[in-house]
């Protein structure tokens, strides 16, 4: 991809950017009432999207799309995405070097309430953005928010990103954090006993994984799942991959191009630790309960809301959520944080993981 190209898209971009957080347009700004289609038998509604979300889209339509850049280029514009102004909840940090895995060793970040000295239960957040972006820096608000709303520490693994890791490289190394936490955490006043797990897009994919792992090793106790918008299967047949295969930001194939970088094998793609909508039953039964939350104009939404639905069928205690007029990635993405969805997102994500790790 040229300079022109990703300066073109970084450019729509960082005008949002710069909006972080601020008031949305006006909904007379939007012209999505126009073009929504008559509620018919067998005919999909098109999304009245947030304005927010809308002047999102908007800006994402035309190429050139994330994917298209590459890596380098591509994690150089997500992170400047992320980059406008936004008022984030104070916290104490701190990096550690976790030794194991299948590299030796992974950093992560240790996010606490700012002045909170005592023992605190811990979440760890496996962040997403396509196995290939994504970072502390991409993810830094909404990881202060859930440690000042759940009153915990958020333990968030710097994974290696693909291509140049490949599956299932990234989701060995966050087990390994997450068996840190246990094992050792109690030095940095993690209370290991009381460990949930949350993640977003692919890093809700890799949350699912390892829960299933957990399961299958019995040596990691979780008391809680938050999956937003996962990805649960390496097909892209569902109703809603093809309903919003374009036109509202992630798009069918930038989809079928983030699996690409994380594995082309066909039998690892099958894999329930790649594939967790594959798992069995029996695979899912005794799993840690789960809010699962999906976004209505999300080529995600129908994986992730099925993947709910087998939980609930192997006895999982499951809350899942469709939030409507809105996109994928509204959770994480700051210039989405002001709009109904993602507030009312966080909130119930907050509430369910404090109820759990404060009545553990």
């Amino acid at each position: 991809m040229t300079g022109d190209g990703t300066g073109a898209l970084g450019a729509r971009l960082t005008v949002i950017a710069g909006r972080a957080g601020g008031t949305p347009l006006n909904h007379q700004e939007t012209h999505m009432s126009d073009s929504v289609a008559p509620n018919q038998p067998g005919r999909p509604v098109r999304p009245v999207l947030e304005p927010a979300a809308q002047e999102f889209v908007e800006a994402t339509a035309n190429p050139p799309y994330l994917f298209d850049l590459g890596p380098a280029e591509g994690r150089k514009t997500v992170d400047e995405v992320q980059s406008g102004e936004i008022d984030k909840p104070a916290v104490d940090e701190e990096w550690i070097t976790v030794s194991g895995g299948p590299t030796g060793s992974v950093r992560a970040r240790v996010v606490k309430p700012a002045g909170d000295r005592g023992t605190l239960p811990v979440i760890l957040y496996i962040h997403g953005a396509g196995w290939v972006f994504g970072n502390a820096h991409t993810h830094d608000r909404l990881v202060r928010e859930l440690a000042v709303g759940a009153g915990a520490a958020v333990v968030f693994p710097e994974y290696d990103l693909s291509p140049e890791a490949r599956y299932p490289v990234a989701i060995e190394q966050n087990y390994a954090v997450a068996r840190w936490v246990v094992e050792e955490g109690a030095a940095k006043g993690l209370d290991g006993a009381r460990l949930a797990v949350a993640g977003d897009s692919v890093g809700g994919n890799m949350t699912a994984a390892l829960t299933l792992m957990a399961k299958e090793r019995g040596d990691l106790p979780l008391v809680q799942q938050v999956l937003f918008y996962p990805v649960t299967d390496a097909g892209f047949d569902t109703g809603s991959y093809h309903q919003f295969a374009t036109g509202y930001f992630l798009r069918r194939d930038g989809m079928q191009w983030f699996w690409d970088q994380y594995t082309t094998d066909p039998d690892r793609r099958a894999e329930i630790t790649a594939s967790p909508l594959r798992a069995t039953t029996e695979q899912l039964t005794g799993l840690p309960p789960a809010l699962v939350i999906t976004a209505e104009a999300d080529v995600l939404r129908d994986e992730g809301e099925a993947y709910a639905n087998k939980l609930r069928e192997a006895g999982v205690p499951v809350t899942a959520v469709r939030y409507q007029g809105i996109i994928h990635d509204f959770v994480m993405l700051n210039a989405l944080r002001g709009t109904h969805a993602a507030d009312a997102a966080i909130n119930q994500a907050v509430a369910v993981l404090r109820t759990a790790l404060h009545a553990a």
